[in-house]
């Protein structure tokens, strides 16, 4: 896969990689749409939380082939299978200090602050998905490992 820049910090190939496709020969290629989608979310969510930061990071997990997303146990209609989500953190910023910013200044279709644990400022991840389908319905949950929870914690964040 070439060196295709989606924005100024995040390529395709960093957008598609995944240790279980490689391991399981699934192919991961997205499809025009799906390229068109993660172009979208690259410059509306994962570079603005760069250029906030200014500290470079991969999402662990962009686009997902249906076949994908089946083995790592993904919904079935995850919208990690249209390249519309990722899942991300920022090294040694708090989850919950990106989700906020995101929340608080970008447009967003969904941000899930993922196994989120109150006394570890960097357990779990965040999801953030963005989409060119509809309005952004700019839907926040946390998820602590048992249930989902609308809308983030308002405890102070430790950074």
């Amino acid at each position: 896969m070439s060196r295709l820049y989606l924005s100024p910090n995040f390529t395709l190939a960093e957008l598609v990689k995944s240790r279980t496709a490689l391991s399981r020969g699934i192919d991961n290629t997205p499809g025009p749409e799906s390229v068109t989608a993660l172009r979208a979310l690259a410059r509306n969510v994962l570079q603005p939380v760069r250029e906030r930061y200014g500290v470079p990071f991969s999402p662990s997990s962009g686009y997902r082939s249906a076949e994908l997303n089946a083995a790592v146990g993904g919904a079935p209609d995850s919208q990690h299978t249209r390249g519309e989500a990722a899942d991300f953190e920022v090294p040694g910023i708090a989850n919950l200090a990106v989700a906020r910013f995101i929340r608080d200044n970008l447009d967003f279709d969904q941000l899930i602050l993922e196994f989120h644990r109150p006394h570890d400022p960097h357990a779990g991840w965040i999801h953030c998905s963005y989409t060119l389908l509809r309005a952004n319905r700019r839907q926040v949950l946390t998820f602590d490992g048992r249930r989902y929870l609308a809308g983030l914690p308002e405890d102070p964040v430790a950074v």
